[in-house]
């Protein structure tokens, strides 16, 4: 059988980091060689690299390409995450979990958080976060799979990674190679466009070789080189949602047992990671300049380190939002390039793989239909809106008393957000999308973990109270998770027994 004379005969990425080979390495696991995959970078251009923490969906990604855990963790000198702790988001003091997975195990047919709502309005001061297996390990230090057994309580919970971003896209880079991707090392001069249709052609390096393609895939970051510069896309800011628009960025040594969560402590006008690796903890601070100058925060931040820096700080700037269009004729964004949300909750490379699912959903041929780019730029915007409004939520739902703080939780919130608050705070109601990234159990923590407790709960609740005995199976729950904890290693166990790294 011929092949389709309209079928795509080469792309080319523009650009590497995590986005870059996230990219050619699941294009050449989807298409093999029957597309021509060209990666143009320049070593003489930096890229972000602080993409540390993940969420539960980037084992798919792993999984799809055939990469082994043990394999990746070993590459990357990663370890293993169940969630974020939050510290400081209402006062000082103040701690709460958000946690991979679900809270505990229903009961009844009333959910869990109905029968903690009502057994709080009686008196009972138990957090939330005791109902969350996730939790069970990370304050224990310990870590393991989920359990293949859904009546077992220690199914309920899940995991993804920290790891170093510099090193997943090494690793990634070998694997794409290895399956055909053709790098070209060079800066871009110029890019070539057909006159008529606006489509791209070429680009030109600085030693002047031209590299055509019938697709293009805008990987180059902030710069926006193709989406951004050539196509001319706006970019659309949600700076007055989410006013910080710095992060510095420093490392510094692991000190006691690696945790398996990532940290993330509010400060004065912004918030500090704390993201712990094999080889090294990652820390960044993430603030509002027009609040905080840049000696100021990085002074913060080196005032907050848990041991002494192990390389030069580096700061970033950015804006908050994305491009109008992420798919523009027969070119692509796909990580920085087509928008930034800060990583809060850990979100940067999550996009970047969903980015790429819905390109291989949605390859076209040479022909070019603009309904691709449409329903690509369609899912694109509605994912981009649901998480800047969980981020969003975060900020609104501070109790903290300085200026900064003080004006994100007066800030009007998008429509939908509202939406949603308003069913919380009315009944204690959770109406998340089941297609939404961050689904009920993680709107549950940061509505509860900050302070938005309502004071009405599932009339349901009442109705059954009599024959489910509800501070009984609380405390039941509770106590079954304590010990269920104890079956698991301890999280430094299992990385040296899986993923064994040398001395930095």
């Amino acid at each position: 059988m011929q092949a389709d004379p309209q079928m795509l005969r080469s792309i080319v990425i523009v650009g590497g980091g995590s986005a870059g080979w996230m990219t050619a390495a699941a294009l050449a696991n989807a298409v093999g060689k029957s597309i021509a995959i060209t990666l143009i970078e320049s070593d003489a251009i930096g890229t972000v690299g602080v993409g540390e923490a993940t969420i539960p969906p980037i084992q798919s990604f792993n999984t799809r390409l055939g990469i082994s855990e043990a394999d990746f963790l070993r590459a990357t000198r990663g370890s293993y995450k169940l969630g974020i702790e939050f510290v400081g988001w209402g006062a000082a003091d103040s701690r709460y979990f958000h946690p991979f997975g679900t809270y505990g195990a229903d009961f009844d047919r009333v959910t869990l958080h109905h029968w903690w709502l009502r057994e709080r309005l009686r008196g009972d001061t138990t957090p939330i976060d005791d109902y969350a297996m996730c939790w069970a390990l990370a304050r224990e230090n310990r870590f393991g799979p989920p359990v293949d057994n859904v009546r077992d309580v220690r199914s309920t919970h899940a995991y993804a990674y920290h790891f170093d971003a510099g090193l997943y896209a090494r690793f990634l880079r070998d694997y794409a190679e290895t399956r055909g991707v053709r790098r070209e090392e060079g800066r871009i001069t110029h890019v070539a466009r057909q006159g008529e249709s606006g489509l791209l052609t070429a680009v030109t390096l600085d030693d002047g070789r031209m590299i055509e393609g019938d697709f293009f895939v805008d990987c180059s970051g902030f710069a926006g080189l193709l989406i951004g510069r050539t196509m001319e896309t706006p970019f659309e800011s949600w700076a007055h949602w989410l006013p910080c628009d710095r992060a510095v960025a420093l490392p510094c040594a692991n000190t006691g047992p690696i945790t398996p969560y990532t940290r993330a402590t509010a400060h004065a006008a912004g918030w500090q990671w704390r993201i712990p690796l094999q080889h090294r903890q990652g820390n960044g601070h993430v603030y509002c300049s027009a609040v905080m100058s840049d000696d100021e925060a990085l002074g913060v931040l080196r005032d907050h380190l848990d041991a002494p820096a192990i390389a030069d700080p580096r700061v970033l700037r950015f804006t908050a939002g994305r491009r109008r269009q992420a798919w523009v004729g027969n070119c692509v964004a796909i990580g920085l390039a087509g928008g930034f949300l800060e990583p809060l909750e850990s979100t940067s490379l999550h996009l970047i793989q969903t980015g790429i699912e819905r390109l291989l959903l949605l390859l076209p041929d040479r022909g070019h239909d603009p309904l691709n780019a449409l329903e690509y730029n369609r899912a694109t915007a509605l994912e981009y809106e649901r998480i800047r409004d969980f981020i969003i939520l975060h900020y609104h739902a501070n109790t903290r008393d300085e200026p900064f703080w003080r004006q994100c939780a007066a800030t009007p919130v998008p429509d939908e957000l509202a939406y949603k608050l308003r069913h919380w705070t009315g009944s204690g109601r959770l109406v998340a999308p089941q297609d939404e990234l961050f689904r009920n159990p993680s709107w549950l923590a940061v509505y509860l973990g900050q302070g938005l407790v309502p004071d009405r709960y599932d009339t349901m609740a009442d109705l059954r109270a009599a024959e489910v005995d509800p501070p009984a199976q609380l405390r039941r729950l509770r106590e079954l998770m304590r010990a269920a904890a104890q079956t698991f290693p301890a999280h430094d166990a299992v990385l040296a027994r899986f993923a064994p790294q040398p001395a930095a």
